[in-house]
């Protein structure tokens, strides 16, 4: 009896590791200017709720922020989607996570806007400097951004060192090809810069770099091979993946396998995730875009996540899984000018999606 006793209590305590070693949040950056305009969100019942003990409640434990170098530069447009997280931001910001009882993913986009494979657009400040000089600059406003976190009682948890840079970073001096060999000394020394600056600031925190081809296992290899040839110091394999984009779910399975066999010293986390639910006041989609791959619906949402989650708990090598802007919510606000319908709150009502529910299965 004593014996079967002790199996159970060592089963208990290796689940018990494996929740405490494994992420599950989302990139929220823009909450705070849901808040300001009295953002209403609600509970599978209709109750209002404040979103970040909600989401600790609901057993989320981390929290991605976006960090833009001077978004003031940013294109108007690009405001309206949402940008607008400076250093001022992101350190108030980031004093609620953590009040919250929340970790801290800060993901340093090195652009004064969206930085994704499609723009990587050098800051403003920096345009006129050649590749040693962006190195420099990478390496000094990582460590002065960390250590104004570290000045408010905040340390990041976990940092991107670039955001989504499968084709290089400040462009054009770092733009590459990720299947070539050119241009791989000035990423590289730019994210050894990046990633000296994370150890010496916040040594404790993971370092992550991340791309979005998880659909794509040549490209994602050739990457990640380069990185090392690189000596880039770094833990953590981000992925993006979207379902629309980047292939079938059972093909994420196998690239995962893949990136076990081949790095099996770096964990792997989805970064970044997402699916439709509709396509109402958006204008980047048409109606029937992307319904080959999920319906566009909530039941359609819910199925995406649910498979996901499934496939996800397969692999031991995923330590993270992170829903990109579930904050989104249009109801009673005009935060942004067109409706992505990607998060995990109705736009129309402000109550949770029953893809929430789906999400949360991936910590044990």
């Amino acid at each position: 009896m004593k014996r079967k006793l002790l199996i159970v209590l060592a089963a208990l305590v290796a689940v018990t590791s494996q929740a405490q070693h494994k992420y599950l949040g989302g990139d929220i950056s823009l909450l705070p200017s849901y808040e300001k305009q009295g953002t209403i969100y609600k509970d599978f019942n209709g109750k209002t709720i404040e979103l970040l003990p909600y989401l600790k409640q609901l057993g989320w434990n981390a929290i991605r922020v976006r960090l833009f170098v001077d978004p003031q530069n940013a294109p108007e447009s690009h405001k309206g989607e949402g940008v607008c997280q400076d250093l001022d931001y992101v350190i108030e910001f980031s004093k609620q996570i953590k009040q919250a009882g929340l970790e801290l993913m800060l993901d340093f986009h090195y652009s004064d806007t969206w930085a994704d494979p499609a723009k990587q657009f050098t800051p403003k400040r920096w345009e006129q400097a050649n590749a040693q000089q962006l190195a420099d600059s990478v390496y000094a406003y990582t460590r002065s951004s960390l250590l104004a976190m570290k000045q408010a009682g905040i340390e990041p948890d976990m940092i991107q060192v670039g955001n989504e840079i499968t084709n290089g970073m400040l462009w054009p001096t770092a733009h590459i090809d990720p299947t070539k060999d050119e241009g791989w000394d000035i990423l590289g020394s730019f994210l050894r810069a990046g990633c000296k600056a994370c150890r010496e600031i916040c040594p404790k925190a993971q370092i992550i770099i991340h791309t979005e081809k998880a659909g794509d296992w040549d490209i994602t290899r050739s990457y990640y091979q380069h990185l090392k040839q690189q000596q880039v110091d770094y833990d953590i394999i981000g992925l993006s993946y979207y379902p629309m984009w980047h292939g079938t779910i059972p093909n994420l399975g196998k690239n995962l396998n893949l990136l076990a066999e081949y790095f099996p010293k770096k964990s792997v986390m989805i970064v970044e995730t997402a699916a439709y639910y509709s396509h109402e006041n958006d204008p980047w989609a048409t109606p029937d875009q992307y319904a080959e791959f999920y319906p566009i619906s909530k039941e359609g949402q819910t199925q995406f996540t649910r498979e996901l989650v499934a496939e996800l708990k397969k692999h031991n090598n995923v330590t993270g899984l992170f829903w990109w802007f579930p904050e989104e919510n249009a109801y009673g606000n005009s935060v942004v000018k067109g409706w992505l319908n990607r998060g995990l709150f109705d736009n129309q009502t402000g109550q949770v999606l029953p893809a929430m529910k789906e999400f949360n299965y991936f910590l044990p």
